[in-house]
């Protein structure tokens, strides 16, 4: 069952929506008319990360969406909570939470300071809880209420783990909110998923944190994962909670076969993805 199989009219607060996966999906959802809540931290342009909240705002606006742009780290409990109250103020209320935010440190243990590993707690495991507990006494008031955490599957393995734990135990920590939560709010109807990419994703941290311009070749476009939240947020919260999706298989299960259009390089060797 695929659900309405539109975001028209939907509140949709989106952490790191400024850039990358996180403003792909909010454009995706703008163009079937949705309200948009941009919440990121970024508000003056930065040449090694392009966007800011209010480019990302316009954006949405241009494709047909209603946009609203906080200023928010997801490590201020305050600021979250302040964005939550605005956009509950402008929009009416909240729909679905795409916990996107994340900081990232392929080190191993001994190259991993101490203050990147809180940075990275704090964003990704501590933000994701945080936006979550903020956003959930809404949710409960939403007609098809979804929470979707972009975070690998739950598999605890040691070769997930050794070449960087401080990262994955903060992305896995994302995932085991997906498990919890789930069980904790189904009877109530709010649907809690993962959403992960089977490919390396093309975005500014790609580019600057992961090797350049090789691994931009071998990647795929931010819209792949836009495309595949789309399906699973326009699902039936009562019939799809608890799963833990890789964007290909879900837009294989919608019928989709064309996937070179999300190719950067067409015909170009796909690298994988971490935690796939």
């Amino acid at each position: 069952m695929t659900g309405e199989s539109t975001l028209r009219d939907k509140t949709l607060f989106i952490t790191g929506a400024s850039r990358g996966i996180g403003k792909a999906i909010a454009l995706r959802a703008a163009k079937d008319g949705a309200r948009i809540v941009i919440a990121a931290k970024t508000v003056e342009p930065d040449p090694r990360l392009p966007g800011t909240i209010y480019s990302a705002a316009l954006e949405v606006e241009k494709v047909g969406g209603r946009a609203l742009a906080c200023v928010v780290d997801v490590r201020s409990e305050d600021a979250i909570r302040a964005a939550v109250a605005q956009a509950v103020s402008t929009f009416g209320g909240i729909d679905i939470l795409v916990n996107n935010a994340s900081a990232i440190s392929l080190t191993g243990t001994l190259d991993t300071p101490v203050r990147r590993y809180d940075l990275m707690h704090q964003v990704n495991t501590r933000g994701t809880f945080a936006c979550s507990q903020a956003c959930l006494p809404h949710l409960l008031r939403a007609a098809n209420p979804h929470i979707l955490n972009i975070s690998p599957p739950l598999v605890m393995q040691e070769r997930w783990l050794s070449p960087h734990v401080a990262y994955t135990m903060t992305k896995f920590g994302m995932s085991m909110c997906v498990a919890g939560m789930a069980g904790e709010f189904r009877q109530a109807g709010v649907a809690v998923n993962a959403l992960w990419p089977r490919t390396v994703i093309a975005t500014a941290a790609t580019q600057n944190l992961l090797g350049g311009d090789a691994i931009v070749r071998g990647s795929r476009t931010p819209e792949i994962m836009a495309d595949a939240a789309h399906i699973v947020l326009t699902r039936p919260s009562r019939e799809s909670s608890g799963q833990f999706w890789i964007d290909e298989d879900v837009l294989h299960g919608a019928g989709v076969t064309d996937f070179e259009k999300y190719q950067t390089v067409h015909g170009a060797a796909l690298i994988d993805d971490l935690f796939v």
